[in-house]
């Protein structure tokens, strides 16, 4: 995205601020969260409290799409065979250590919460012929925890073929939990040229598998795990709406976690002023394309002004979820849409902060909204205690813990594009086993 591009620094230089390991109180208290906030779902599951379940889909959801949505953008990056990136996206990579966990969750949403999560589980029957057989209990089980299965094992793959470059041409070090890994990634490690164009070939096949995978499936699971909450309303555009929302709060993120990493790792020569302004423009532009699909989709339904679908949009304009749907347009487009037209309030820390904090709260707003009122109806006071802190409390302690634990197990930055006298050659699709540039149809 940059028009200017920095010398490569040193091999030495990037393995040494990429040594360096994270504060031991980041994943204590990561895991302390995580065992209080997951207590209090258990306690609330064990008693039968639907809004303990209903507060888990709502942190599942949340979770889930940013953390596929950040291992979906180094995708991107393949498949543009991007420069700019190269120092920063690995901490976009480092959320795939989640996706276990959050398959495992959705396993217990949709084996144990089935009863309490969906409101239509129990009256299947009383719905159309056509929309029992998409909601059959078995299909709709295997439909979601499959979709989402195949997604966390391509998006795993892909990250381990990334980690494999830099551990193969990096001294052993990095947490002992993931020494065994690092060993396997070194074993059969080659001759640096034809290990760099074989990795991009077979990366060039993941990403597009995974971008396949990712619009399609996330269509599908924000149709199980939030449209169908109301069996009777049915959108086009809500599973773009939803994942979208994911990639745009994965975005805000990574633009806070470059602050912390540039600091702690002492690495103003690899992450630089311009990350800041590449990175800020896509939290604006993406900021502005979840508007206009949430724009679009309200109003074609509100034109249309068809009872079935118009309904969905009453309830969340009446009673307490007004406040919430108001408040979520502007967190999450209003404040950081405008907020960010200028390049001083991308390269401004405290701007930046307060801009992503605003989205990601809307996007978290955003996925309550799109559960709750389903689930609840016309309610004068929003739900909001306990259960849904304390799962939201384990979630965030889970997903820090899981990050955390990643990214001191394995390189912090992608060594091998940075430092590799190769790296450019990727610029032009080379034969692995010939070695010979391809022809440009192929």
């Amino acid at each position: 995205m940059s028009g200017h591009e920095l010398a490569a620094p040193s091999r030495a230089r990037v393995i040494a601020a990429g040594a360096k390991p994270l504060p031991s109180w980041i994943r204590q208290l990561s895991l302390v969260a995580a065992v209080i906030g997951f207590a209090i779902f258990v306690f609330g599951a064990v008693t039968g409290n639907d809004r303990a379940w209903h507060a888990f889909q709502v942190s599942w959801l949340f979770f889930a799409t940013i953390s596929t949505a950040a291992v979906m953008f180094a995708a991107v990056q393949r498949i543009t065979t991007a420069r700019w990136s190269r120092g920063i996206v690995r901490f976009m990579e480092g959320q795939v250590a989640f996706l276990p966990v959050a398959l495992i969750a959705l396993v217990v949403l949709v084996l144990f919460g089935r009863g309490h999560a969906y409101p239509w589980w129990n009256e299947l029957g009383h719905l159309k012929h056509e929309k029992q057989i998409y909601l059959a209990h078995r299909f709709f089980a295997l439909r979601s925890v499959g979709v989402f299965a195949a997604l966390t094992v391509v998006q795993i793959w892909f990250v381990w073929t990334s980690v494999r470059l830099d551990v193969g041409v990096s001294p052993e070090g990095g947490a002992s939990w993931a020494a065994r890994l690092r060993a396997k990634m070194r074993a059969g490690f080659g001759e640096e040229r034809r290990e760099l164009h074989s990795t991009h070939s077979l990366q060039g096949v993941l990403a597009v598998v995974m971008t396949l995978l990712f619009g399609f499936g996330w269509c599908v699971l924000a149709w199980d795990q939030s449209m169908t909450l109301d069996p009777y309303f049915f959108s086009t555009m809500y599973g773009w709406q939803v994942f979208m929302g994911g990639w745009v709060a994965a975005l805000m993120i990574t633009a806070v976690l470059l602050r912390f990493w540039k600091k702690h790792l002492d690495a103003g020569d690899l992450i630089t002023d311009s990350h800041y302004h590449d990175l800020g423009k896509l939290c604006f532009a993406f900021t502005a394309f979840w508007g206009y699909l949430t724009f679009s989709q309200f109003l074609v339904i509100w034109y249309g002004n068809m009872p079935e679908e118009t309904h969905f949009f009453t309830l969340r304009l009446t009673g307490a979820w007004k406040t919430l749907t108001v408040a979520c347009a502007y967190l999450a487009f209003a404040f950081p849409f405008f907020g960010l037209l200028s390049v001083k309030a991308k390269m401004y820390s405290p701007v930046m902060f307060f801009f992503a904090a605003c989205s990601v709260l809307g996007i978290l707003v955003a996925r309550y909204v799109e559960v709750y009122p389903s689930a609840y109806g016309i309610m004068p006071h929003a739900p909001f205690g306990i259960w849904e802190v304390g799962v939201f409390l384990g979630f965030l302690g889970a997903w820090g813990y899981c990050y955390s634990s990643f990214m001191d197990g394995f390189p912090k930055f992608r060594v091998f594009l940075l430092t590799s006298p190769f790296r450019d050659e990727v610029q032009v699709p080379v034969d692995a086993r010939t070695m010979e540039p391809l022809p440009a149809h192929e």
